[in-house]
């Protein structure tokens, strides 16, 4: 896999956004099969800084249901928290 198949985007959140401003972390939502070492590499190669920690999650997809008896599901998820070394940012705009 490489970088732009492993990060599929960044999140943007209030508690990301101070995640980000307190402890310079920020929430990427990530492949469900990359590891911890793929996804420190890719973001450093993507977003050109350093990555001090990666802790991940898999989150699980909601139920759902639309003016139907038939339940749906939506899909799963895998989240990166990534800690940037001091003075790194990442740039969204």
């Amino acid at each position: 896999m490489n970088s732009f198949e492993i990060v599929k985007t960044v999140r943007l959140t209030e508690k990301g956004t101070r995640q980000s401003e307190n402890y310079n972390q920020y929430t990427v939502v990530v492949d469900r099969r990359a590891n911890k070492y793929q996804i420190r590499k890719a973001v450093e190669e993507l977003f050109k800084v350093k990555v001090v920690r990666v802790n991940t999650m898999n989150v699980r997809g909601k139920l759902r249901r639309q003016r139907t008896h038939q339940a749906g599901k939506s899909p799963d998820w895998k989240k990166a928290i990534v800690t940037l070394k001091e003075g790194d940012k990442i740039i969204l705009t």
